[in-house]
């Protein structure tokens, strides 16, 4: 079974971070997704889990 994809249907690029405000991944990473396997799929998906943990945390006054 594929990995699937992150994609919550918020696609809009935030210009300050460069991330999708829905996936939390770059543009690169969205338009690769349909061409890369699944182990660099699984890769994204831990920067994503990294990026998503650190927005927390900067967003609660954390730093």
């Amino acid at each position: 079974m594929s990995v699937a994809s992150p994609c919550i249907d918020i696609c809009k690029m935030d210009p300050r971070t460069g991330l999708c405000e829905g996936c939390t991944r770059t543009i690169d990473e969205i338009t690769a997704w349909s061409r890369i396997g699944d182990d660099e799929k699984r890769a994204i998906l831990a920067r994503v889990a990294e990026r998503e943990a650190a927005l927390d945390g900067f967003e609660s006054g954390e730093r």
